[in-house]
């Protein structure tokens, strides 16, 4: 192989490493949900997630308004800027349209 093409075959397999890892998960949001606004809410993640249904969620995060939505749910709560996207996952993933139901 040239070496055009081993560059072109590692810049490829890095971009594809890169932006999975920089994708939000709904796993990591549910552990989120659980270790920092559980406390503060009061109540599962399932009753947080069905406060809205999916295009409510995904109109709420679009519009730059989660984390107010947020603190609007659960009083007090503290969630940080970098949970955002892993959090919307999780709470569009159970939301009240959804049929899915987590476990915690």
């Amino acid at each position: 192989m040239t070496k055009m093409t081993k560059l072109a075959i590692a810049a490829l397999l890095g971009t594809a490493v890169l932006s999975t890892t920089a994708s939000a998960d709904v796993a990591k949001g549910k552990k989120i949900y659980m270790k920092k606004l559980k406390a503060a809410c009061g109540f599962s993640g399932a009753k947080f997630a069905t406060k809205h249904t999916q295009d409510e969620w995904e109109q709420i995060k679009e519009a730059g308004n989660f984390l107010q939505e947020v603190q609007n749910i659960c009083p007090g709560a503290k969630l940080k800027p970098k949970y955002v996207n892993d959090v919307y996952d999780f709470a569009y993933e159970y939301a009240s349209d959804s049929g899915n139901v987590p476990s915690c």
